[in-house]
């Protein structure tokens, strides 16, 4: 006769950080030198497991036998009252026809010939900060306008639609302060005017209508490669691919600018001056930042298993969702020793900032073209930079950061 099933352990309440700073909880730390995987339960949904250590959280985002798919299906785990669709829903091969199709149009090669504009607009952005005069908001003045200008500029939205497009965004990517129907007019809304900019751009159809204003923007060439793919591109795909591009490329980026330079200023004062005498370290820094700063401010998109499996020595069954806490995998002491010590000298190269499979993020490029030379624009233009009062912190977002960073130069 077999043993009974292990009954799972009562579920602790998550997210663990704080929101008023970058601070990771020590909840993660104790999961970690507990070992295996830690049971939680989210705000919504049914309990998961947690990943916390590197060696869990890489293995789970990399297994195949992990559905992200199944979440649609299942009350799954999350932060908020909608669960996320769209590309980080899929399996393959859905998954791989779509995201092939994205990757074709955003290339690493199309992300460097755009180093260039991103310069210039951090330094307009900067030298419009500097001609008004000091203390200024580092969060209104730069961190916010220079990656919405990018995004905005590579899937070509006009000028005149940016402000709208953020306050989409801060409702969709909202993790309380947002109603259920707020989120659901927020996503609706941005739907229907991707749709609106798609038809704009001439990529509304593959039959022929379209390119009445062909460009050279991300949104005609993503048209461009379905029209290579046969069409198997859907509308609502084509979309949902827009939506997930604009926010993926302009709040994620937005707050690790503000996060990055706060975390200089705190915790490393003259660095962006010796960052001025030595450019070339800053792809080095921007490697180590990424792996230091625990941006979310909880794990979130629950992957299930399709099988049993075991992983680091836990059991999960399956049709169990797994939440991966990436930024507690990127301070896992097993993988980088003294995790908590802010160093640019370590190879941080393999953090899992932007996930890891077939699920890592396919603006990885650009987000680091953006946050390299947004580093050194700061280092040239205002290297006196320092902080002018405490900044005051997000308290409902799904991604930590300042809404306001006084400084002064």
């Amino acid at each position: 006769m077999s043993a009974p099933a292990t009954p799972a352990p009562a579920p602790a309440p998550y997210p663990f950080n704080a929101m008023d700073g970058l601070d990771l909880a020590e909840a993660y730390g104790r999961a970690q030198r507990t070992g295996g995987l830690t049971r939680v339960r989210m705000p919504y949904g049914e309990p998961a497991w947690l990943a916390t250590r590197y060696a869990d959280a890489r293995a789970v985002l990399g297994d195949p036998r992990f559905s992200r798919a199944m979440a649609r299906t299942r009350d799954a785990p999350r932060t908020t009252p909608v669960e996320p669709l769209g590309i980080v829903s899929m399996d393959p091969p859905e998954h791989t026809r779509v995201r092939g199709l994205v990757a074709r149009a955003f290339t690493a090669r199309r992300a460097e010939g755009l180093r260039p504009r991103v310069r210039g607009t951090a330094e307009a952005a900067l030298l419009r900060m500097r001609g008004r005069g000091a203390p200024a908001d580092l969060v209104e003045d730069f961190a916010l306008p220079v990656p919405i200008t990018v995004i905005c500029e590579l899937l070509g939205v006009p000028d005149a639609d940016r402000a709208r497009f953020r306050g989409w965004s801060e409702a969709v990517l909202s993790t309380s302060g947002a109603t259920p129907e707020e989120f659901g007019r927020a996503t609706a809304a941005l739907k229907a005017y991707m749709t609106e900019l798609i038809a704009l751009r001439g990529a509304g159809t593959s039959r022929g209508a379209g390119r009445a204003e062909p460009s050279d923007d991300l949104l005609t060439a993503l048209a461009r490669a379905r029209d290579d793919d046969g069409g198997r591109l859907g509308e609502d795909e084509l979309a949902e691919l827009g939506i997930a591009l604009l926010l993926g490329g302009y709040e994620t980026t937005a707050s690790q600018l503000a996060n990055f330079t706060y975390t200089l200023l705190t915790e490393r004062p003259g660095e962006l001056a010796r960052l001025r005498e030595d450019p070339g370290a800053v792809a080095s820094w921007t490697e180590e930042l990424l792996r230091y700063v625990p941006l979310a401010a909880s794990a979130s998109l629950p992957r299930y298993a399709t099988e049993d499996l075991d992983i680091g020595g836990t059991r999960v069954r399956a049709r169990e969702p797994v939440l991966v806490a990436i930024g507690a995998a990127n301070r896992d002491a097993l993988r980088y020793p003294a995790p908590a010590a802010l160093d640019p000298a370590r190879d941080s190269r393999a953090h899992l900032a932007f996930g890891h499979g077939i699920h890592r993020c396919v603006g990885a490029a650009l987000a680091r073209v953006e946050l390299q030379e947004s580093l050194l624009a700061l280092a040239r233009l205002l290297p006196g930079l320092r902080l002018d009062a405490a900044p005051e912190w997000k308290t409902a977002a799904f991604l930590r950061g300042p809404t306001t960073l006084p400084v002064r130069w």
